[in-house]
């Protein structure tokens, strides 16, 4: 009997020919495979979000302003006006303005602006504000220091806020080829609701009636 036979012997007593064994072999790794590069694509997700905020943050890219860890040490004798505006989600019962419309800053000079809140709702609410400046090659110039954009903000009902922000533009602006054309920096923020029911979420349900209407109703 030759080495073949033997083989053929082996793989019939172990119920399953060797073609069929190799066969789920390979399908088996392929499926391991697959399940790898979900939980990679899976992750490489995640973390684009906080990447993605990094990096613009970073660079200024889309308008994001800088956050700076101390105020400027240099100001120049150029000036630029600075634009405040201020929106609120529909689904957030807030009045939120500022409370100046334009300041004209020096480049590198510390500046505090001023914004309000007031809940228009006789519950308590919380909030976040999400920011940008524009036009976006201002983004990597225009530096906060200290802004309650930082934090979650509660009010509650009938509350009025004071909403200090610290900034500066920063001079190296004049640098840029393209940026130091502009005379008007707008800053934008908008208020998102926090603590909300999610858009579609089920309701509670209902706990059953014990009164008499129930017990009526329960009788055949």
């Amino acid at each position: 009997m030759n080495a073949v036979d033997d083989k053929a012997k082996t793989d019939a007593a172990a119920g399953q020919p060797a073609p069929s064994r190799a066969l789920a072999g390979r399908h088996r790794n392929v499926a391991l495979s697959l399940v790898a590069v979900v939980a990679v694509m899976g992750g490489m997700a995640y973390a684009a979000v906080p990447l993605y905020r990094m990096f613009c943050q970073a660079t200024g890219y889309g308008g994001t302003p800088q956050i700076a860890a101390t105020g400027s040490t240099r100001v120049i004798d150029k000036t630029i006006v600075v634009r405040f505006d201020a929106n609120v989600a529909s689904a957030l019962p807030w009045e939120f303005r500022p409370k100046q419309t334009t300041l004209e800053v020096k480049l590198g000079d510390n500046v505090v602006a001023h914004y309000t809140a007031t809940n228009r709702s006789s519950r308590v609410t919380k909030g976040t504000a999400g920011f940008n400046v524009t036009p976006d090659s201002a983004g990597a110039y225009f530096n906060k220091v200290e802004c309650f954009c930082f934090t979650e903000q509660t009010l509650q009902p009938g509350q009025t806020v004071d909403m200090p922000v610290s900034f500066f533009v920063d001079p190296a602006i004049v640098d840029d080829a393209d940026a130091r054309k502009l005379s008007e920096i707008t800053l934008s923020y908008t208020f998102y609701p926090l603590g909300e029911p999610k858009v579609g979420a089920a309701p509670a349900a209902a706990e059953p009636s014990t009164g008499p209407a129930a017990a009526a109703g329960g009788r055949s």
